[in-house]
């Protein structure tokens, strides 16, 4: 007799620690990618060193994680997700420690590239366990789509409170050292998760080298382009070079990818309409989230004259309604479905980034935080239904790939539109002023929130509970 969805799918209930322990890593790689970008300037001053060199706290970290999430599939297979995810995150936290201790920018630059290759793999791996490890289907965890955005909404606003409360000019030291005791804290939790979470591992896997060093070549060639026009410079070839040459070896890698047996990181999930839909405005999701998290900051300090301090405490609340929302959105999901979720969610978006037009040089900061606000609830809203069209489908030895595939796209597509924007509001602020730069920004995030509520119309028109009831049916072979 067949199963209905509601027997044969099992719902994820992580005990305190475990949850802890899957959260702490993701969410402590997901703020460093965003937290320093306040503490550029600090640094600079208070070591003596230019900005451009500073510069390279940021893009060695950003360059290390292309490097980092190539290897995630391989060693996941290789040694088990649960060994790997605890092995990378006491790697991570002992980077932390060395960025927190170094004796210079040379040294700070060192670790933060440790710190990018060993922060890479957790969030992928985190969201595997998350979404169901190899039990089975499973129901979603809506703490999953927190991992994506919570992070870097919360960076800013963590960094800018750290540096005005510390102050004396060793405040950024603040901003790696605090990563250390949670660290501790998640890789001794991390040590009681259960086993199930993720697939055994195979230790007679055999990496695919040629794939590997493609994917390393095309990471780091297009995080490298994209870096360069976060710096501002838009002249080909030193920064469109780079991300065509990236682009090409990447296409390279997905065309062989479907040729050999055990590819590096198996591609073919995209393959299902559905699944490109979902990573596609995931990655529209990005660009328009975390590239405001990027110019907003500094038109509020440098346009407004706010101090980092009260920059962090406005900026807050858009990172915590950004949690709230994608448990709004798994619940929607399950009762109106996910199209219409989606799409309410990226509406809501269009009209809130409007919003940003508000916005002027004497605008008081409670109305700028509302319009953020309202723009990161529209961003959770949409995150959870999408990370389930995206991952439903999917076989449980399946979710390694598309995690690290997932990830790969959220990365490059979030840091290509903060490198874009920043570039476009840094170009503006300097002929027009920063206001209408701002505004600027603001039409094309909300074109792009526009064109991204028109694709969600060819979501499957599907409540939560459809889904999973057509990925067991599928499993069971019916």
């Amino acid at each position: 007799m067949p199963r209905t969805a509601a027997e044969t799918t099992q719902v994820v209930r992580f005990r305190a620690g475990a949850q802890y322990a899957l959260l702490a890593g993701p969410l402590l790689t997901m703020l460093d990618s965003s937290i320093v970008n306040v503490a550029v300037e600090p640094i600079s001053r208070q070591t003596g060193t230019s900005l451009p060199t500073v510069q390279w706290i940021v893009s060695g970290y950003l360059l290390a994680l292309g490097t980092g999430l190539v290897l995630t599939s391989y060693l996941s297979r290789r040694f088990g997700t649960i060994p790997t995810y605890t092995a990378f995150l006491a790697a991570f936290t002992a980077a932390s420690a060395l960025c927190g201790a170094s004796s210079g920018v040379r040294m700070l630059i060192a670790a933060r590239v440790l710190q990018g290759l060993a922060g890479a793999p957790l969030v992928p791996l985190a969201m595997s366990m998350l979404l169901g490890g190899s039990g089975g289907s499973r129901r979603m965890s809506p703490a999953a789509g927190v991992l994506l955005f919570l992070g870097p909404a919360l960076g800013p606003s963590i960094g800018g409170m750290l540096l005005g409360a510390i102050g004396g000019g060793e405040g950024w030291r603040a901003i790696f050292l605090i990563n250390v005791p949670i660290g501790l804290l998640a890789v001794a939790a991390a040590r009681r998760l259960p086993a199930n979470l993720g697939p055994p591992a195979q230790p007679a896997a055999r990496p695919d080298l040629a794939g590997l060093g493609l994917l390393a070549v095309g990471l780091v060639a297009v995080f490298y382009g994209v870096d360069r026009i976060t710096r501002g410079a838009l002249t080909p070839p030193a920064t469109w070079g780079p991300i065509a040459a990236g682009v090409a070896v990447l296409a390279v890698y997905a065309v062989r990818s479907g040729r050999v047996a055990h590819p590096a990181l198996d591609l073919s999930i995209l393959r299902q309409g559905s699944v490109a839909l979902a990573f596609t405005l995931c990655g529209a999701a990005s660009v328009a989230a975390w590239s405001i998290v990027f110019v907003v900051p500094i038109f509020l300090e440098s346009g407004q004259g706010h101090s980092a301090f009260i920059t962090g405490v406005a900026l807050l609340p858009q990172g915590i309604v950004t949690g709230v929302g994608t448990l709004a959105g798994a619940g929607a999901a399950a009762r109106i479905g996910v199209r219409p979720t989606v799409l309410g969610g990226f509406v809501l978006l269009v009209a809130s980034s409007a919003g940003l037009f508000a916005i002027g040089a004497g605008t008081p900061l409670w109305l700028t935080g509302l319009i953020l606000t309202l723009r990161a609830a529209a961003v959770g809203l949409v995150i959870t239904p999408l990370v389930l069209v995206a991952t439903e489908p999917l076989r449980p030895e399946q979710q390694a790939d598309a995690n690290t595939a997932f990830n790969v796209v959220q990365r490059v597509l979030g840091s290509f539109g903060i490198g874009v924007v920043a570039t476009l509001f840094t170009q503006r602020s300097a002929h027009v002023g920063q206001v209408p730069a701002l505004h600027t920004v603001a039409i094309a995030i909300t074109v792009l929130a526009a064109a991204a509520a028109v694709a969600a119309l060819f979501l499957p028109d599907a409540q939560t509970e459809d889904l999973l009831a057509a990925t067991s049916k599928q499993g069971s072979g019916a």
